[in-house]
């Protein structure tokens, strides 16, 4: 079976200098990713190159568990970055019958709008898996995108996941 691969983007109205702290602090992450059960480092410090996390995800009665590793930071230190720079944040996940790979980009599309680009792969082994893969694959787009509008809901707006209804 060929990986899933994929690009998805979307653009805050908020500068950059707002978005990547608010992207990159543990502590909102529940308030912005949905399904979010637990994200807690096994070594490294959350966030940090080289970091490798236990991450929790629900779907409804499912819970998925996987490892999550920081695999890019740039730059590293998140204050005051030059205007025409681009941060990248990627990170490999590994879970039961699956890899995936998330680049992610951040750059300035004006003064006080971000756009994020997150490039997605996903590779899949064992029959559950694969059958998943094969029969929806777009479902993992739409995970991707779903996320991303949550994230810009609860940056711009300070909506929290968790409150939401239906």
């Amino acid at each position: 079976m060929r990986p899933i691969k994929y690009t998805v983007s979307i653009e805050i109205a908020l500068p950059r200098e707002k978005v990547v702290p608010l992207l990159a602090d543990p502590a909102h992450m529940p308030k912005w990713l949905r399904g979010l059960v637990l994200h807690e480092p096994l070594s490294g410090e959350h966030g940090q190159l080289g970091t490798k996390s236990r991450v929790v995800m629900q779907t409804g009665r499912r819970k998925f568990e996987c490892t999550e590793t920081i695999t890019r930071r740039e730059p590293a230190d998140l204050r005051e970055i030059p205007r025409t720079s681009v941060v990248h944040f990627d990170r490999e996940i590994v879970g039961e019958g699956m890899w995936s790979a998330a680049r992610e980009r951040l750059t300035e599309a004006g003064p006080e709008t971000t756009l994020w680009e997150s490039e997605n792969e996903y590779r899949f082994s064992g029959f559950l898996m694969k059958l998943v893969g094969l029969l929806m694959p777009g479902a993992f787009r739409k995970q991707s995108l779903q996320h991303m509008q949550d994230f810009k809901a609860f940056a711009e707006e300070g909506k929290d996941v968790r409150e939401a209804t239906g």
